[in-house]
């Protein structure tokens, strides 16, 4: 190559007599490999090229002049011969050499500082990533205990009846005025969050006058309370006597004889009807032992034209004197009856609904129902109560008049969020009620309403110094609950796309102290456990600790819509007399003008609303705050199972469905609850998947349609008496009216197809997994 040419030429002109001495051959060979390793290192690509751009322009004018890329030379004569030949390599070597080293040192040091700095940076980065989102749930069961007690101790029962008084003070003349003042009082506890949700609505008020019944043999005229129609009379008692009604009732005179039917039983109307034709006659009811609604359906397939409800004092508690009260029912089955279905939001198609039934209702008291049956006033006897009934003979011909108006009114929702940190879009609702447009229901809505602000307050002080719970709990005071839950419904209704999928439990405080005989819990299946353990956790610092059964039965008020509608698992802890619990049920359907001491005094020191407050909070406080929902699976079969064994029909698919069920959900329970609530084995991906089939758990026991009155989830119990599926229950009561068995098969279709779906998620869930 081009250092071989060279050299060539060079030894052509003239022949060195020092290349011929070995001494100095043997050096120069040295000297070659020498140079040839140091060519081989970077940063002297750029020498060798300079000295061989230097060597051509140096004979530029030689026509032997070799323009190949020059190549290190494998000879060691002839490359020693070149470095000899060039007086101005050594110099040339000396300046590039430090000039290479800096080059090395100022790029090790650029690589250096780029590699500082976006390390600096991904630390940066890193701290704010982290600050922004809520690292994964990490185990906080030993504190949970701790932070639960902590604020359930600032929860005490002067704290409650002060803000009792403080709502009782407010006029009630408007149920927006009432839902303003207790949205000021929640903010002023410190809940962020906090909105006035109106809805107009269809309500069915009270006329100008009150209704009457006159009996045509004497002439007699009575006001629903048993006091006779005069001027006096409707003076000193004009609010009670307006309100004495049956709201969305028929409207009209109705003249005909009065049939007794004591409770309106499939046994009682068959006995009734195979003595006489009811055909538009006037029943004289007894309220309790199923619901209203599906007693009047009965009455009026039946031909009834007219129904007088009131309450056999023999099913009331011996210290409760209600006899010369009449009361106040809604015959509404929930929500807007102009709406049914869907929001009463602007803009909503209006249905012409001004009554809910043919039949003519009216509410009377005790006192005027023995005078309709003919019996002396005093029935209570101190060792037993005689039941009132019309003798066989009796005969009483009645003119009854029912008045009321339908009008468009505004209420009121309160609804307060304090959001989650973990779950946020995880609900758990607890619901209490307030009345603004009537004074019946008593002061019940004040000891709801004073339990939930009394919750509100402790939680709040937990709030503020930085502690949060997993899921969002969502406070709300519902308007318009006495005429048939309107407030929850609509609201519900209104969002209901965004609650199926992220309520996980309502907890409900309606009319949470009515008596103060016996606590009375109820749940839905999957919730009973959870209530029980609550049940113990607030008793461990009392020396008296008396356990309540937890059962899964029918309840009156909010919960209704979240319960037969969004499928959602529910709790509520009430004092009741045991009286009303035991032996009849569906009483507090009725709402008594009860004056304001009623409240303070079955509970003087408020010590039962503190017991309230406490197990509603504790409940709520575990739903929210724990990593995996406190449902248990294997109650929902285990109640499923218990349900068909009071069955009076026996279908083998019913009871093959229902062990398959139960084998499913004990397989769930030990297969992925147990490792879930073990803080070694939980994953957050993990735990939020079981969470979500966990929540749905009770959505496949919905059945498309219940008989009035009776709830769709048939998980639900009519009363305590019963054990078997409602549902069940009143499609055998059909049958033997109508005489055909169509009902009944309907129903065993829907109760199997339920059986089976859950059975289907519960696998579905163990597959997922």
């Amino acid at each position: 190559m081009a250092y071989h040419k060279v050299n060539a030429d060079q030894r052509a002109q003239g022949h060195s007599p020092y290349l011929d001495n070995d001494e100095l051959q043997a050096t120069a060979l040295e000297l070659e490999w020498d140079m040839e390793k140091e060519l081989e290192e970077p940063g002297f690509d750029h020498f060798r090229l300079d000295g061989a751009v230097q060597h051509h322009l140096g004979n530029s004018q030689s026509p032997d002049l070799d323009l190949e890329p020059i190549q290190p030379s494998s000879s060691p004569k002839g490359r020693f011969q070149r470095l000899q030949e060039d007086p101005d390599y050594i110099s040339h070597y000396t300046r590039q050499a430090p000039k290479s080293n800096r080059c090395n040192f100022f790029q090790i040091l650029k690589v250096f500082c780029t590699a500082l700095i976006l390390f600096i940076f991904g630390i940066v980065i890193g701290y704010y990533a982290r600050k922004k989102c809520p690292s994964p749930p990490t185990s906080q069961e030993p504190n949970n205990l701790r932070i639960y007690h902590e604020i359930l101790k600032e929860i005490k029962a002067e704290n409650i009846h002060q803000i009792y008084r403080d709502l009782l003070r407010f006029p009630r003349e408007d149920d927006v005025d009432t839902a303003m003042k207790i949205l000021v009082q929640w903010s002023s506890q410190g809940l962020e969050d906090v909105r006035l949700v109106n809805y107009s609505v269809l309500l069915d008020l009270p006329g100008s006058s009150s209704n009457t019944v006159t009996l045509k043999n004497s002439g007699e005229c009575f006001y629903p309370s048993g006091q006779r129609c005069n001027r006096e009379t409707k003076t000193l008692h004009s609010q009670d006597l307006l309100y004495s009604y049956a709201a969305y009732s028929a409207k009209g005179t109705l003249e005909a004889e009065v049939v007794d039917i004591q409770y309106g039983t499939v046994e009682d109307l068959l006995r009734i009807q195979a003595i006489t034709n009811v055909t538009k006659k006037i029943a004289l009811l007894k309220l309790g032992q199923s619901p209203l609604l599906y007693k009047l359906s009965l009455l009026e397939d039946a031909g009834f034209g007219g129904v007088l409800l009131y309450v056999d004092p023999c099913d009331l508690p011996k210290t409760t004197d209600l006899a010369d009260k009449a009361f106040m029912v809604s015959l509404n089955s929930g929500g807007d009856p102009s709406t049914p279905g869907y929001a009463s939001i602007d803009g909503s198609y209006r249905r012409n609904r001004l009554n809910l039934t043919t039949l003519l209702v009216q509410p009377i008291s005790a006192v005027l129902a023995k005078r309709l049956v003919s019996l002396p006033e005093d029935t209570v006897r101190k060792d037993r109560c005689i039941p009132l009934q019309m003798p066989a003979t009796g005969k009483k011909i009645i003119s009854l008049n029912v008045q009321s108006v339908t009008t468009y009114k505004t209420i009121s929702n309160v609804i307060g969020y304090l959001k989650g940190t973990v779950f946020p879009d995880r609900y758990v609702i607890i619901g209490s009620h307030h009345n603004g447009l009537n004074a019946y229901g008593g002061q019940e809505w004040a000891s709801s309403t004073a339990i939930i602000t009394a919750f509100i307050q402790a939680l709040m002080l937990k709030v503020k110094r930085g502690w949060r719970p997993d899921r969002t709990v969502v406070f709300c005071s519902w308007g318009g609950t006495s005429f048939g839950n309107i407030g929850s419904y609509e609201w519900a209704e209104d969002l209901k796309r965004v609650l199926q999928r992220n309520v996980v439990a309502y907890v409900s405080l309606h009319n949470p102290v009515r008596g103060n005989s016996t606590l009375h819990p109820v749940a839905s299946p999957s919730l009973q456990q959870l209530a029980a353990e609550s049940q113990s956790f607030n008793c461990m610092e009392k020396t008296k600790c008396p356990g309540s059964n937890v059962s899964s039965v029918q309840i009156q008020g909010d919960s209704d819509y979240f319960i037969n509608h969004l499928g959602v698992p529910a709790t509520q802890f009430s004092y009741e007399d045991i009286k009303t619990s035991e032996d009849s049920s569906f009483l507090s359907e009725a709402l008594f003008p009860v004056h304001t001491r009623k409240t303070e005094e079955l509970d003087p020191s408020f010590s039962l609303h503190e017991t309230i407050a406490k197990l509603t909070g504790q409940v709520t406080l575990q739903i929210a705050n724990e990593p995996v929902l406190p449902f248990n699976a294997l109650d929902i079969a285990l109640e499923v199972q218990n349900s068909l064994k009071g069955a009076e029909v026996d279908i083998p698919q019913l009871l093959s469905a229902a062990s398959r069920l139960r084998d499913t959900a004990e397989l769930f329970q030990s297969d992925e609850m147990r490792p879930a609530n073990d803080p070694r084995e939980r994953a957050p991906v993990r735990v939020r998947m079981l969470n979500d089939v966990l929540q749905s758990l009770e959505k496949s026991f919905l059945v498309h349609q219940a008989p009035p009155g009776l709830y769709r989830n048939i998980l639900y119990r009519l009363d305590e008496r019963t054990s078997q599926f409602s549902v069940l229950q009143k499609a055998l009561e059909h049958c033997k009216l109508h005489q055909s068995n169509e009902t009944i098969q309907a129903a065993l279709s829907e109760v199997l197809n339920s059986i089976n779906s859950a059975q289907v998620y519960f696998k579905a869930g163990l597959d997922v997994f």
